[in-house]
């Protein structure tokens, strides 16, 4: 097996459960609206691709043009940002994985389609105990997952080409970013999507629990 010394990890569905938060606060924006809400489960396929490509799939399809979907998201990047963390918490095993990734000297980065500010914000909350470096969201004039663009900024800052470094990540947009990318595209079982679309998309491995993700990364404290 090889073996990794770097990981860039996807957050929302991968590191994080997000999504209640993200349900709740969408479902009401919509309320007030007038518009109806839907089941929290429906979630895990309406989040992952960008704010506004998640109020545009919320949003009844006669009211998805250009100026709803910018106001809606107006009032949902509010919302959100006053209730970010009122459910969001690690996936059970999170903690103990960036530990000992931590005590291996493996490079940790995260690259979520969340907006930037967002994504950094939510890190240094829930990842103060480790290092992550760098953090990235989306940003103006970088395209989002899938495009590949981000994750190789990443590798380019860690001096290490894609081919050494694994993704973890739970939805379509994650392995098609990591293959498309040349990095490992390992699919995470307990995130959002399903077993079927991560195997679709071009899951290399998968994992059902964060510490067998283990096994792909080198051990200093090993010998060779």
């Amino acid at each position: 097996m090889k073996k990794y010394s770097a990981v860039i990890f996807d957050m929302d569905g991968t590191l994080l459960n997000t999504l209640e938060d993200l349900g709740d606060c969408m479902n009401r924006v919509l309320a007030r609206a007038g518009y109806a809400t839907h089941p929290i489960d429906d979630y895990r396929y309406f989040v992952g691709d960008g704010m506004a490509n998640l109020v545009r799939r919320v949003l009844p399809e006669q009211w998805r043009d250009e100026l709803m979907i910018r106001q809606t998201q107006t009032a949902m990047v509010e919302e959100y940002g006053r209730h970010w963390a009122d459910k969001t918490d690690l996936y059970t095993g999170v903690s103990a994985l960036l530990d000992e990734l931590t005590k291996r000297e493996i490079k940790k980065g995260i690259l979520s389609n969340k907006p930037h500010d967002f994504t950094k914000v939510i890190a240094e909350r829930y990842f103060k105990d480790w290092r992550f470096d760098p953090v990235f969201g989306a940003r103006d004039g970088v395209p989002r997952k899938p495009d590949p663009a981000a994750a190789l900024q990443i590798c380019r800052h860690w001096g290490l080409e894609p081919s050494e470094v694994l993704y973890a990540g739970d939805t379509n947009t994650d392995m098609q970013t990591a293959r498309q990318g040349g990095l490992f595209a390992v699919g995470v079982l307990w995130g959002f999507r399903s077993k079927e679309e991560l195997i679709e998309n071009g899951a290399q491995e998968l994992i059902a629990v964060p510490q067998e993700m283990l096994p792909f990364f080198r051990d200093k404290r090993q010998p060779v």
